[in-house]
C-alpha cells in the first residue's frame, strides 16, 4: 500500500513518525561528514528539498534527539556503526532566515533580531544551570528583537561558546535561506546596510568562532538581483566557505529526486506504466554533469493528485540557468 504524501511536511520527524512519503536522502549526512568541510554554502532551486535536509541534519545529529534512532532506522544512515553512535551527539543551533521579507532595512533587522532571541529562547533552559556564570546568563538577557545591532552581529558566536561549555563539544550550525534578507534589501533599497549587517553575522559565527564544529546554508540557486561580486564582499571574510552550486560535482542528488528515485515512487504509487510519460513531462534538471534530477514538489504533487501539472513553476520565483522548457 502506498504511503500517504505529506504535501508541503518540511519536518523529518513528523514524516518518520506518521510514515509519510519519503526519498532516503540521509546519505547526504555522511557526505556532508566525511568531506570534513567547515562552512559549507549549498546552492539550489526552491523546492528541492533544503529545508526537509536542514531538519533532518538537526534530528540526527543535535543532543536533544538523543535516543530517537526509531527516526532513522531502515534508512541507509543507519546501516554504519560509526554513524548510529554518532546520532543524537552535538549541540546543534539552528535557524532560518525564510520569513525576512520586510521593505525597510530596520524592519528586517528587528525580524532577524527576533530571529535569534527565539534561538535562545530555545536554549531559556541553561539559564537554570549551575554552569552558566552570572556575566552569560546576563548576556542571555540582553538578546531581544530590540537588542543593539553589535549585540545582535555577535550572538551565535556567544551562544556557541555557552552551549560549548554546557555540552563538552562544538557547536554545528544551520542556517537556511540565508539570502532572502539579501533579496528583500536589494529589491527595497537597503542593500548596503544589510550587507554590513550579515557580514558581521557570518564573521561572528563562522569565521572568528572558536566554538564551531561545522556549519551549513543554503540558499537559492541564482541570486538574479544581485551580481556576483556583491554577494562575495558580503563572504568576503569567510576563506573557510565551501560554495556548493548546481554546477558542482557535489551533493548532487542529495537534494532533489534522482530518474531511480522517481521510478522507484511510481511504482509504489501503482503509477509503473507512465514512467516515459512524466520523464517528457518534466525532463529533468541539469545538476553538474546528471541531468536527470527531479524537483520533488513537482514529483509529490503528481503521486498525490495523479495528473501532471506546472506545480513547480506555479509555486516558484526562482530564475534559472539548466531549466529546460518544458518542466514541471
Amino acid at each position: 500500500m502506498a504511503r500517504t504524501v505529506s504535501i508541503g511536511n518540511q519536518d523529518f520527524e513528523s514524516i518518520r513518525r506518521e510514515n509519510y512519503f519519503y526519498v532516503d536522502k540521509t546519505h547526504f549526512i555522511k557526505e556532508w561528514w566525511e568531506c570534513g568541510d567547515s562552512v559549507t554554502l549549498i546552492n539550489r532551486p526552491r523546492r528541492f528539498g533544503k529545508t526537509l535536509n536542514m531538519n533532518m541534519l538537526e534530528k540526527f545529529f543535535s543532543v536533544e534527539y538523543a535516543g530517537r534512532e526509531d527516526l532513522f532506522q531502515g534508512l541507509c544512515i543507519w546501516e554504519e556503526e560509526k554513524y548510529r553512535a554518532l546520532q543524537g551527539t552535538y549541540p546543534v543551533i539552528m535557524l532560518s532566515f525564510a520569513k525576512v521579507k520586510e521593505t525597510t532595512y530596520r524592519n528586517a533587522q528587528k525580524k532577524m533580531c527576533q530571529i535569534i532571541a527565539s534561538v535562545y529562547n530555545h536554549f531559556s533552559y541553561l539559564l537554570d544551570r549551575e554552569k552558566l556564570n552570572e556575566q552569560e546568563k546576563e548576556y542571555f538577557r540582553k538578546i531581544s528583537v530590540d537588542m543593539e545591532e553589535y549585540v545582535a552581529t555577535d550572538a551565535i558566536g556567544v551562544l556557541s561558546e555557552i552551549l560549548f561549555r554546557y555540552y563538552g563539544k562544538k557547536v554545528i550550525v544551520l542556517l537556511d535561506e540565508y539570502d532572502t534578507p539579501m533579496q528583500e534589501a536589494y529589491v527595497n533599497g537597503y542593500w548596503e546596510e544589510m550587507v554590513s549587517f550579515t557580514r558581521s553575522l557570518f564573521n561572528a559565527t563562522f569565521k572568528t568562532n572558536p566554538y564551531l564544529e561545522r556549519a551549513l546554508m543554503t540558499g537559492i540557486t541564482r541570486v538574479s538581483i544581485a551580481s556576483c561580486e556583491a554577494l562575495e564582499s558580503m563572504f568576503s571574510d569567510l576563506n573557510n566557505l565551501e560554495v556548493v552550486t548546481v554546477t558542482s560535482e557535489k551533493y548532487m542528488d542529495s537534494f532533489g529526486f534522482t530518474e531511480e528515485e522517481v521510478f522507484t515512487a511510481l511504482n509504489e504509487f501503482g503509477l509503473s506504466g507512465r514512467k516515459e510519460e512524466v520523464k517528457e513531462w518534466y525532463d529533468g534538471f541539469i545538476f553538474g554533469s546528471i541531468s536527470d534530477i527531479y524537483n520533488p514538489w513537482s514529483i509529490i504533487n503528481y503521486l498525490d493528485k495523479g495528473k501532471l501539472g506546472l506545480y513547480w513553476i506555479n509555486t516558484s520565483s526562482n530564475s534559472l540557468a539548466g531549466y529546460r522548457s518544458g518542466a514541471g
